[in-house]
Order: C-alpha cells, then structure tokens, then sequence
C-alpha cells in the first residue's frame, strides 16, 4: 500500500501526471491505496527508513480502483506511521459520505479519518448533515469493519433525515455522537432533537431505524406541536421509548413516572403510551401498577385501572375507564353548597363550624359517578372568546353503576342544592353548558332524592324598632 504511494510521488517529482478519468469502484470495501493525480509542488524528507513526503500547490488524490477523491490545499504522508494528512480546503468523497474541513488525517493502517475545524459531512444514502468541531469517520472495509462508524463532539449539529428526500430533518444537537451505519444513532450529552411538529430534551439518546425503536433517558420530556407552533401536548417520565415507522414517530411510550398533559387534559400513570398519525396525536392509553391512571379535563377527573382517550388530530373526544372506573366534577364556583349546620351550645348564639361527617362531605363534596366502565363524551364549543374548546358532553357507568348529584334552583338564590343519589345496571349523565342536565339511571334502578333543608332563622339579626315593646314600668312603692 505504502510503496504504491512512494512510486506516485516520486513519479510526480520527475513529470507532472495528468487527472485520471473516474473509476467506478471495482471491489466496495476495500483498503484505500491513495494515489496522486495532481500535485504542483513536493518535497521528500528522509527520516532513518521511512520517507516524508509533503506537498502543496492545490493536491488532488484518489483510492484505487475506487471513486473515493480526496482534495486539499496541502498534504504530508508520513510513510512510518501510514499518515495522510490534508491541510487547507479539505474536501472528500466517496461511496457513502461527502466531507469538508480545514484539516483531515487519514490513518491508513486501520481506514480512519481524523477531520477538525469546521466540519461539515453528508451522508451520500441519506442526505443526512452533521456539523461541527470535529469528526471521526471509519470506514467500511472487508476484513476490519463491516459497517461505517462516525463519532463526533463537542456539541455537533445533526440534521438527521430519513430518507433522501425527505421534506424536513430532525434537527439534533448533543455533546457527542455516535453513528454506526445509515441508521443507527447513539447520542449523550443534554440532546435536543427538534421539528416543526416537536422537540424532545434527554440526557441520552439512541435511535435504531433497523428496529424502529428509539429511546430517551435521563430527565427525558416530549413535546408536540400544533400547526401555530404552540404546544399540542407533553410527555415526561423516567425513560420515555419512541416507535418509528418508515423514520416517522407514530408511537411514543412514557415508561415509569408517566405525565402527559394536552390543551384540555393531563393524565398521570406509571405507563403512558401516545399514538401519533399525520405528526398529531391521536390516541393515549394509561396504566399501571403502582398506581392506578388519573385523568383531569377541564370540570371533570377520571381515575380506573387503565383510561383509554381518543383526540383525533389533538382534539380531545373521548375517555374510556377500565376497572373500578371513578370520576368526579370539580366543584362549581356558582353553586350554592350551604355547610350542614349544628346547633350551638346552650347560652351561646355563635354557630359552630360544619361537623365532618360522611353525610356533609356527600352534601358538600363534589359530584362523582362509579361503575366497573365509564364512557365519557366531549364536543367542541366556543369559549367566551370564540374559541373552540372541548366541552364535557356524556358520561356513561356501565357495571354496579352508582352517582351523586348536586342540583340547584337557579329561581331561587336563598336554597342550597338538592341531593340525589342513584344506582343501577348503567347510569347516563348529560351535561348542557358544562352544568348537571339530566339522570337516567336503568337496569334495576334505586336511589334517593334529597330536598335541601330551609335555612334556619338568624338569631343575631335584630327586630325592626316598630315592633320592639317596652315593658311595663315597676309600680312605685308608697
């Protein structure tokens, strides 16, 4: 290898060599045999056995019986230790990779190019850029390594593409990485990966296209886009895991510590899994061990063994509760809850706080419906600002049904609410503008209605002065 070089040089010094036609690579994967096409200027220096060579004037070289090209302002081959260094305007090409920088060394002993300082190298299958301080790129030879190996640091820029003509990159940016092939890639470091549609932040990275799997671990957090560029929704969790096909996420799981949150919902569990089509969420599924999944939507929270929720092109639908399914409504502002009083002590005019009874938490606690499944059903209503926004429509209990209703009369602003509790096979409650419409229980049905207890007389508030009466003045003694 080493002699074939020697004899071009020296060639070189005697005649100038005109530039070979291409050659097509006649054996992929073999060892480069650098020979000199152009080379204006050159100097020999013998160091014991070994000769030096250095030469400048604009170089132009190329491996034999392949089409990988090598140019650059300047070059020295140190022959002892198979060193081709490139210094100045370096640019190389061959089968799989385009690269450009200041300065390359390459190591013909074991196929290993050393570039630094500004340096920029494209992957030829794939378009694939990576940019940055330094590269180390080996190749693919018969007999050392059957795949190409790149690892760069100090924080490269990667514009990772699936395919060639793919529209728009995954931008990645890490403190190393490594890439072994067209489609393995390992990264570490405070990675970020970003597109228009998300952006993703992990201690570590690694993505195997071979697999369509790629993972994030260390403090990893997803996000997604909407068309506006605002967020769609946000995943966190001890390590989150991501499905590709094609090179396109459709899948993205939340493994331990699951936190998912969208424009009208979060949702908690040890395993949140997030399907996507078109770049939009459409689906998540939750559950769990340790603790059983919690949904929150705008009025209403959902608790079950595992909660399915359908939002079509990120717009929230449905929710399906598998389990011991439980869900409650937050409180409403609006509502009259008057605290189930208690008598006060004797002498004493001053009324005592609420009893912390079961009966005044059902009459001052939320509204909640239970059964083995529950159905809930959101449409999309405009908000006072004329926004669309997902509005709780149906809930639905299927299996040892049961539900606790607050109603209050909007005629009469002195009542409290009256009490309703129902139980059946299935029980359906509507909702009109996100307040309690109607109960339809069925299937066996039971409950008990509660009228709400008139408000007692205020024994503070004073008699008007026109009906106070004097007593009697004491007769006086004789």
């Amino acid at each position: 290898m080493f002699a074939s070089l020697s004899v071009a040089l020296l060639a070189l010094l005697q005649q100038p060599v005109p530039a070979p036609m291409p050659v097509a690579d006649t054996n992929p994967g073999r060892p480069c045999e650098v020979a000199i096409d152009t080379l204006p200027r050159v100097r020999q220096v013998t160091a014991g056995a070994a000769a030096n060579y250095f030469g400048g004037g604009g170089v132009v070289a190329h491996c034999k019986g392949t089409n990988t090209r090598l140019k650059s302002d300047s070059v020295a081959y140190f022959s002892g230790a198979g060193r081709f260094d490139m210094i100045g305007n370096v640019h190389i090409r061959d089968s799989s990779l385009a690269l450009d920088a200041n300065v390359a060394s390459y190591f013909l002993n074991n196929e290993r190019l050393e570039a630094h300082n500004h340096v920029v190298a494209v992957n030829r299958n794939n378009r694939s850029v990576l940019r940055g301080p330094n590269l180390t790129y080996y190749r693919a030879v018969t007999g050392v390594r059957d795949t190409l190996e790149l690892f760069a640091s100090s924080r490269p820029t990667i514009e990772y593409r699936g395919t060639a003509d793919s529209s728009e990159p995954y931008l990645i940016v890490a403190d190393r990485v490594r890439f072994k092939g067209s489609d393995r890639m390992w990264g570490g470091g405070k990675v970020t990966i970003d597109r228009s549609d998300l952006a993703a932040r992990a201690d570590s990275m690694a993505l195997d296209e071979t697999r369509g799997v790629g993972v994030l671990v260390g403090q990893p957090r997803m996000e997604g886009k909407d068309s506006s560029g605002g967020r769609a929704y946000t995943l966190v969790g001890t390590r989150i895991e991501l499905g590709l096909t094609n090179r396109e996420i459709h899948l993205v799981k939340a493994l331990g510590a699951g936190h998912a949150s969208g424009a009208d919902w979060t949702l908690t569990a040890d395993t949140i899994h997030l399907g996507l089509e078109h770049r939009k969420l459409q689906r998540a599924l939750a559950w769990g061990r340790s603790s059983r999944p919690h949904a929150v939507s705008t009025l209403q929270t959902f608790d079950a063994d595992s909660l399915a929720l359908d939002a079509p092109d990120q717009v929230l639908t449905e929710l399906r509760g598998f389990g011991k399914a439980f869900s409650t409504s937050k409180p409403d502002s609006t509502a009259r809850h008057r605290p189930v009083a208690r008598t006060p002590a004797p002498g004493s005019s001053a009324p005592l706080p609420p009893r912390d009874t079961a009966a005044a938490r059902w009459v001052e606690g939320p509204d909640f419906i239970a059964g083995d499944t529950l159905t809930a059903h959101w449409v999309q209503e405009p908000d006072s600002a004329g926004k669309l926004r997902a509005r709780l429509h149906t809930i639905l209990a299927r299996g040892a049904a049961r539900a606790l209703t607050h109603l209050t009369d909007d005629k009469d602003s002195t009542a409290g609410p009256s009490l309703n509790y129902s139980r059946g096979a299935s029980i359906a409650i509507a909702l009109k503008n996100g307040k309690l419409d109607r109960v339809v229980a069925g299937g066996h049905a039971d409950g008990l209605h509660l009228e709400p207890r008139p408000p007692l007389p205020d024994t503070t508030k004073r008699a008007p002065a026109a009906s106070i009466k004097r007593a009697p003045a004491a007769p006086k003694r004789p």
